[in-house]
């Protein structure tokens, strides 16, 4: 196949129809080149991944952030990305990585913002803070809030580009070739010129639900470049764990899913199978907060929790968390801690002990679907239920009646049964457990604390957006009066419920 002697599919073929595909796909039709954007799942699934987002961005010295007084710059977010980066490669895997980041981050503190807001994409006024760091100035960990959520989450991000490629199709510059599978890229000269693949029967699923993977015949393209944008590996479990990094110990035995099935890697071993050099595949991010999703939408869904900084969090053995294995704090440095610790490797679990009032306050929990007020971009029920509001935001509420993964109880001793309820042998004491509690209570009647984490807590409320809809109240958590109401007490699901199960790599949110 040649240029000017072989008529071509497209000017460039786009593989994955995710996000970036999209982004992608209309950079290049807005130029007048004419796309094939292929992709194995039907026109539901437009966006991918990236439909069932929080829709939380990176954004430096940012017009929200200025207005709640934090003061962020270029410099300091180029710090804190190259503590958490960490790049040790640069020679090699990193030489890129290097230059990637640096632009990244110039571009969110410059024109992103304004790019965003050209494409009709605005921001809540408030400014979460994510990843609050490994407690180490040049380590790990945004300094400052740098996570704005778009109204909209993150099916609000994908929607411009999907409006865009559905005007581009009928304007005659892409083509949409839904439930064709890539198996192969087709390379000449060094040039990737087209790719070869499946086409998949008809499969009418809903967005996100696992879809068929039955052959009715196979097709090829052409053109002069190739683009691939199909994502990670979330849902291939076996390959995160061909891939999984020593430095992270073992991997759980069994993991919940974050992402939908068809998050499932396979144009990475593809695309290296035609000369394509993948690095760094052992540098995976994973959460250690998720949980079983009550009402799933794919196999092994989970959600994850995204906690504000005050629920204690303890080993599946019963033992506080050290710094900065805290909740928000290092994910991959809880992670690692708790799969490298010997005598709790074995044990795909953890805890989270906390109260009413934290989580009313603090628990929220990932995704577009968990968070419909922010989706549908209804500012004043968002102003009642998250800023205004009783009670825990109604999704939380749902998980805490129906998840597998919460239990509630009236004392820590009938709390500590029920948790020891949830696995296949009783691993948790009672009174040590107290002693703990009792231990970190203690730090709470000053405004000052040695403890790291009531030092966090304190230092969040500084910050008027953690104050006002994010933090709560520093309070013990043995106190009477944080902790559930009776209604509440029948959360705790059935032993025999077929959603137990006590393998599951989890976080349970629990208070006494």
């Amino acid at each position: 196949m040649r240029e000017g002697t072989v008529a071509m599919d497209a000017d460039v073929i786009v593989v994955g129809a995710g996000l970036a595909g999209l982004v992608a796909a209309h950079e290049l039709t807005s130029r007048g080149r004419r796309v094939a954007l292929v992709d194995q799942e039907n026109a539901a699934n437009l966006g991918g991944q990236a439909f069932w987002s929080f829709g939380g961005l990176f954004l430096v010295d940012s017009p929200e952030q200025r207005r709640l007084g934090i003061k962020d710059s270029f410099d300091l977010a180029w710090n804190d990305w190259q503590g958490s980066a960490q790049f040790d490669r640069v020679e090699d895997e990193d030489s890129w990585a290097v230059r990637w980041a640096r632009a990244y981050v110039e571009f969110a503190a410059g024109e992103k913002r304004s790019w965003l807001e050209g494409h009709g994409i605005t921001f809540l006024p408030t400014v979460g803070w994510a990843e609050r760091g490994d407690l180490t100035a040049h380590g790990h960990g945004n300094s400052v809030p740098r996570f704005h959520v778009a109204w909209g989450t993150g099916t609000g991000v994908v929607e411009p580009f999907v409006r865009y490629a559905r005007q581009a199709a009928r304007d005659g510059l892409l083509t949409f070739y839904h439930r064709h599978q890539v198996d192969e890229l087709v390379v000449e000269e060094g040039t990737a010129r087209g790719v070869r693949g499946t086409v998949l029967a008809e499969d009418n699923s809903a967005r996100g639900v696992a879809s068929n993977r039955d052959r009715v015949g196979d097709f090829e393209l052409t053109a002069r470049a190739v683009v691939v944008t199909t994502g990670g590996i979330g849902a291939n479990h076996d390959i995160v764990r061909r891939y999984w990094p020593e430095r992270l110990g073992t991997p759980p035995t069994e993991m919940v899913t974050g992402v939908p099935a068809h998050v499932d890697g396979r144009m990475l071993d593809i695309s290296e199978g035609a000369g394509v050099r993948l690095v760094n595949r052992d540098r995976m991010w994973h959460y250690t907060e998720g949980i079983q999703n009550w009402d799933p939408i794919w196999p092994g869904h989970g959600i994850r929790i995204l906690p504000g900084p005050s629920s204690m969090w303890f080993d599946a053995l019963g033992r506080r968390l050290p710094e900065p294995c805290l909740p928000g704090y290092d994910t991959l440095g809880t992670l690692r801690h708790l799969r490298t610790t010997e005598d709790i490797a074995e044990h795909d679990h953890s805890w989270f002990i906390l109260t009413q009032k934290i989580i009313e306050k603090e628990f929220a929990l990932s995704g577009s679907e968990q968070n419909p007020d922010i989706t549908a971009k209804d500012r004043a029920g968002f102003l009642k239920e998250r800023i205004l509001g009783k009670g825990a935001p109604g999704p939380v509420d749902a998980f805490l009646r129906k998840g597998a993964d919460f239990v509630t109880a009236p004392n820590l001793e009938q709390l500590v049964e029920k948790m020891n309820g949830l696995t296949d042998k009783a691993l948790l004491d009672a009174a040590d457990l107290r002693r703990q509690i009792e231990a970190r209570d203690l730090q709470i009647a000053n405004s000052y604390s040695k403890d790291a984490q009531v030092q966090g807590i304190r230092n969040a409320r500084r910050y008027i957006g953690d104050r006002l809809g994010r933090v709560a109240t520093p309070h013990r958590i043995l106190d009477p009066a944080a902790g559930p109401p009776d209604r509440r007490q029948a959360a705790h699901p059935d032993p025999q419920d077929p959603r137990r199960h006590p393998d599951r790599p989890r976080t349970p949110a629990l208070w006494g």
